[in-house]
C-alpha cells in the first residue's frame, strides 16, 4: 500500500466536510501523490488520516465517482481513472447552463474561438488516410443537402459528421470532448443556421463555407483559417 501523502494526513474541520474531503483528494491529484490508475487508500485509511467520519469520506468518493475521477473496481477497490469521460465535462456544460452570465453571446465567442482552434489542429496533423475521409464527409454533405433541400435534419447530421471528424482529426481527446460540448450548447442555433441558409436559397454559399474549411485542413493553410471561421456560414449569419 502506498505511504498516505501529505495531502491525505492533515486533519479537516467539521465544516464541509464531504467538500473539504473532495479537496484534498483533488489536491493529491494536482500535486501527482495520487496519479491516473493509483489506488487511493481505503476508507477507513482516510477516515483516519483526515479525521472524519468514513461517512463523509464515502460521500466524498461517490461525487468523485460520479464525476468520473474515480472509479471503483471490486474487490480491488478504488482507483484514480485513467483518460478522459464524459463525466468530466457534464458537470462544466451543467454550469454553463445554469450561469447567467451564459449568455447567446459568450457561447457564440466561445464557439468561435473553438472552431478556429480544432481546423487549425486538424491542420496540423492531418494525414493522407485523414484526407480522404474528410473529403467523403464533404461530399456527403454535398449529397445531402442537393438530393432533398427540404430535409434539414438530413444536411445537419452530415454537417455534424463533417466537424466531429475535424475534431477527431485533431487526436486531443480532450480538446475533442470541450468541442463537443460546445456543439452541445449551440445545437439549437446551428440548425436554425442550416435550416435559414438551405431554405433562403443559399446552398451554394453554405457548401463553399465547408469546401474552404476542408481546403485550409488538407492544405495546412493556417494563414487564412481565422478568416475563413469568421467570414463562414457560422459567424455572420448565426443570429437569426
Amino acid at each position: 500500500m502506498k505511504k498516505t501523502s501529505n495531502y491525505l494526513n492533515q486533519k479537516i474541520n467539521t465544516s464541509s466536510v464531504v467538500q473539504q474531503v473532495i479537496d484534498k483528494l483533488t489536491m493529491a491529484m494536482i500535486n501527482k501523490e495520487l496519479k491516473p490508475g493509483d489506488k487511493i487508500p481505503t476508507e477507513l485509511e482516510l477516515s483516519k488520516s483526515l479525521g472524519v467520519g468514513r461517512l463523509s469520506i464515502r460521500e466524498a468518493i461517490k461525487v468523485l465517482v460520479y464525476n468520473g475521477v474515480l472509479e471503483i473496481r471490486r474487490p480491488e477497490g478504488t482507483f484514480v481513472c485513467e483518460g478522459y469521460t464524459d463525466n468530466l465535462i457534464n458537470p462544466l456544460l451543467y454550469g454553463i447552463i445554469l450561469s447567467q452570465d451564459g449568455s447567446c453571446d459568450s457561447i457564440l465567442e466561445l464557439r468561435l474561438l473553438m472552431e478556429v482552434s480544432v481546423i487549425k489542429l486538424a491542420a496540423k496533423k492531418c494525414t493522407d488516410k485523414d484526407r480522404q475521409r474528410l473529403e467523403e464527409k464533404l461530399n456527403d454533405l454535398k449529397n445531402a443537402i442537393l438530393t432533398d433541400p427540404g430535409d434539414y435534419s438530413l444536411a445537419f447530421d452530415a454537417d455534424n459528421a463533417f466537424h466531429q471528424l475535424i475534431s477527431e482529426i485533431g487526436g486531443n481527446p480532450l480538446v475533442d470532448k470541450i468541442n463537443a460540448l460546445v456543439r452541445v450548447l449551440t445545437h439549437d442555433i446551428r440548425f436554425k443556421t442550416t435550416s435559414h441558409m438551405i431554405k433562403s436559397g443559399e446552398i451554394n454559399a453554405f457548401i463553399e463555407a465547408h469546401e474552404q474549411i476542408c481546403s485550409a485542413v488538407l492544405n495546412n493553410d493556417m494563414d487564412h483559417i481565422d478568416k475563413i471561421v469568421e467570414n463562414g456560414y457560422f459567424r455572420n449569419r448565426i443570429k437569426l
